[in-house]
């Protein structure tokens, strides 16, 4: 409804960015803790003042992005490529999750290793029966693989075994609820991609039970999601028409 309110068709003795349209629809969402704004793909979204949190309605990261998604989406994969492990969970999983639903994120100890138990981070998503279910994530920068026949092959993804295993094994305690409960699901996040290999040898290694209970976000997920959601790029990330988009035009067709 705002966006099709502030539609820059609509305006009248003003710029297409509608200031003074703007400025009088802040006015009366100020009361309420909210503020409208123009995104970089030239929609009008709602910010919560004290949250951060953008509303909007949900985003398919399967259709094909624009020619401007995609030089964001370039833009992110380049800053994947360069950025710590720390950076990737604070400036870019942090953000995406709290965007995307989840409540109660927490980075759990990444710094300090003593508390982690296999996951780098924790959270909690309410269904709409007002249930909870708690997820922990381990996050890896690199790419991996099992596809080495030597021991060094399958290093990291039994590494993430194991740290799945104390994952689901440890209980989390939830400071809003006041007690202690266990992670339902686990998320295995890489920035550098998952591949088929790992996956498999991964699913392999665990028993039924466990299996159903991991999940995967490769790079792919992290750049689509992170993009139609339209968050703001890290403040490392180069800027989007600085970096060539090399499939800016298969995305029009």
């Amino acid at each position: 409804m705002i966006d099709h309110l502030m539609n820059p068709a609509d305006a009248l003795n003003e710029g297409l960015d509608r200031p003074n349209a703007l400025r009088l629809l802040n006015n009366a969402l100020a009361r309420e803790g909210f503020e409208a704004f123009h995104g970089q793909d030239k929609h009008c979204y709602l910010r919560h003042i004290g949250t951060n949190t953008v509303s909007m309605l949900a985003k398919n990261p399967h259709r094909p992005l624009s020619v401007a998604e995609m030089q964001r989406r370039t833009a992110l994969a380049a800053f994947l490529d360069t950025c710590s492990e720390d950076a990737l969970i604070e400036e870019v999983l942090l953000p995406l999750f709290r965007q995307l639903g989840f409540h109660r994120i927490t980075a759990a100890g990444h710094r300090d290793k003593a508390l982690e138990y296999g996951k780098d981070i924790w959270m909690r998503y309410t269904l709409p029966t007002q249930h909870f279910l708690y997820f922990g994530i381990q996050v890896k920068r690199e790419k991996l693989d099992a596809t080495g026949k030597s021991r060094a092959g399958n290093a990291n993804i039994a590494e993430i075994h194991n740290q799945a295993l104390m994952m689901l094994a440890h209980e989390i305690f939830d400071p809003e609820t006041n007690r202690r409960v266990l992670v339902d699901h686990a998320f295995i996040v890489a920035g550098g991609g998952i591949t088929k290999a790992a996956r498999n040898w991964l699913g392999n290694a665990l028993d039924a039970a466990k299996r159903s209970q991991i999940m995967f976000m490769d790079r792919d997920d992290i750049l689509n999601q992170f993009v139609v959601t339209n968050l703001p790029l890290p403040a490392g990330a180069p800027l989007p028409d600085a970096v060539p988009s090399t499939g800016a035009r298969e995305a029009l067709f």
